[in-house]
């Protein structure tokens, strides 16, 4: 009977078996019940007034916990009760375990995972918030998590089958590379690179130089860069990677032009995207989860919640707020893309049909009606200045990092980042050699800055991708070229010439409504320096 008085404000998930439970003390188990509790096991490691949802390793870790438990022979007659305290933070993280547990073993609805919580005599439940420093702007419900964390399921994005926890929670920490997988083989975020790999003030710095191995095994094509400039994008794009450049503010929304063209740019890229800004935090998670509102049609909460779960401190202060505004338009924008690729398919299978049936007539349409479809007319081509000591200042971001450098004891040297050799995450695919291609949508830089570099590049073979046609140059060719090069006004060459007047680089663009990426060649000793950039 003493066990029955108990339970009953107990939350029951599994009939007589599993249980959710508040209370003010630590009781001891029974005969007939097991109590346990995670509280100060499992613990989130704020910024500021942060203090959750907890991250996917922990849920993982608790969801191991408590299945281990529920196949146990010595409990298999006994209650089981995940108990926690009257801690308000504390609370709604347990809450979020069971929840999330519920929601991924026991088949629930988020709605059917979150009525137990708060049916009876249940206190509600604090709202979790985000990672800045002040008052609370913005209230991100429990059930918003649950959401968040049910419709990344749907889509595939979790499979507790083949998460890789050791991997997670090692790449998570800042000396290991600081960064996580939000969308698998798709969307990694992480914190920027600098110039060079060393420990500043107790913060573990990479270099570009750093990530390469772990990009190439887990078939990342393309860089996109949100914060000023501290490295050299060549750097990445020498090393056979794309690389763009997007910049706003560190704690500001991105413009309409920026978003689109960030989408653009995924919709096409060949493999996973990494993206950064200073911290890889704000700005970061609130792009991805425009893309993920258009193309799987998240609500801002979940993706707010889920991108949390996956990085937390991501998405900050007025990001919130721009993300609910976007939803509606981010929808539209992906019923419209869906329809236009279902029309798309539609047109190839008629098209490989009149092929079939004999027809020997193909033509090309000219490129030129690009110029009258503009999709980045007001994306305004201005200069942003590398950044230098004198314009260093201790930004949002700065304080992001340097916090959660504090969070975890490291060893007091930097360089490559160790891949792991059991991981399970991405497809394992040799990184494809950078080119130099005419796209409808993007523009790829692939800047060369020697000649040895450029005969690398040359020599490799280029496979061609559906609807970009390459353009491969060979250095004998190079009469030829430039006399093609004077009756058009799509392709800019730029030429340095070094020593033994090797053709050195060749790069193509495509101006359906970009701005052209100019090149200073003052000093033909000097490397190729773009001098406008996308902002």
């Amino acid at each position: 009977m003493a066990d029955e008085n108990e339970l009953v404000c107990a939350s029951e998930f599994i009939k007589d078996r599993l249980y959710f439970a508040t209370l003010r003390g630590k009781p001891r188990s029974t005969a007939n019940t097991h109590y346990f509790c995670v509280d100060d096991e499992l613990v989130y490691e704020n910024f500021y007034a942060d203090f959750g949802p907890l991250n996917l390793a922990m849920v993982y870790r608790y969801c191991c916990k408590l299945n281990k438990k529920l196949k146990s022979f010595s409990l298999a007659k006994k209650k089981i009760v995940h108990y926690t305290s009257f801690d308000a933070r504390k609370r709604a993280n347990a809450a979020y375990l069971i929840g999330s547990y519920a929601i991924i073993y026991l088949k629930m609805t988020p709605e059917e995972a979150y009525r137990p919580l708060v049916s009876g005599n249940n206190p509600p439940f604090l709202p979790f918030r985000d990672a800045s420093f002040g008052a609370c702007t913005y209230n991100l419900n429990l059930i918003d998590a649950l959401h968040g964390m049910y419709r990344a399921l749907q889509n595939g994005f979790i499979n507790f089958e083949t998460f890789d926890v050791d991997e997670y929670e090692h790449y998570e920490k800042v000396e290991n590379g600081d960064f996580n997988w939000i969308v698998p083989n798709k969307f990694l975020a992480f914190s920027g690179p600098h110039p060079k790999s060393k420990i500043e003030n107790g913060y573990p710095l990479h270099a570009p130089e750093a990530y390469f191995p772990y990009f190439r095994k887990h078939n990342v094509t393309t860089i996109i860069r949100l914060n000023k400039k501290i490295y050299d994008a060549r750097r990445f794009t020498d090393a056979g990677f794309d690389h763009y450049d997007l910049f706003f503010v560190d704690g500001s929304t991105p413009s309409d032009s920026i978003v689109r063209r960030f989408i653009q740019i995924c919709e096409n890229a060949e493999g996973a995207i990494a993206v950064h800004c200073k911290a890889g935090l704000g700005r970061t998670g609130t792009l991805i989860g425009c893309y993920m509102m258009k193309h799987f049609r998240f609500t801002a909460g979940e993706c707010i919640s889920y991108i949390r779960i996956c990085r937390p401190g991501s998405i900050i202060g007025p990001q919130q707020h721009w993300l609910e505004e976007q939803q509606a338009k981010m929808w539209v924008q992906g019923d419209i893309f869906r329809a236009k690729q279902k029309e798309n398919k539609l047109k190839d299978r008629a098209t490989v049909s009149r092929i079939l049936s004999g027809v020997d007539d193909i033509s090309i349409q000219d490129t030129d009606r690009a110029y009258q479809n503009n999709d980045y007319a007001d994306y305004e081509e201005e200069y942003v200045p590398p950044v230098t000591r004198s314009s260093l200042s201790m930004t949002q971001g700065d304080k992001l990092r340097a916090i959660k450098a504090r969070k975890h004891p490291r060893s007091a040297s930097t360089g490559a980042i160790k891949i792991s050799s059991n991981n399970s995450q991405g497809v394992m695919s040799p990184l494809k050699s950078s080119k130099v291609s005419s796209s409808s949508s993007v523009i790829k830089r692939t800047t060369r800055s020697t000649a040895s570099t450029a005969t690398a590049a040359l020599k490799s073979s280029l496979r061609l991708a559906s609807s970009q046609p390459i353009i491969h140059h060979r250095r004998k060719d190079r009469d030829r070229i430039h006399k093609s090069m004077e009756k058009t006004d799509e392709i800019k060459v730029a030429e340095l010439s070094r020593g033994n007047n090797k053709l050195s680089d060749i790069t193509a663009a495509d101006f359906r409504g970009s701005p052209v990426i100019k090149y200073n060649t003052r000093s033909t000793n000097a490397p190729l320096k773009p001098t406008h950039t996308y902002y």
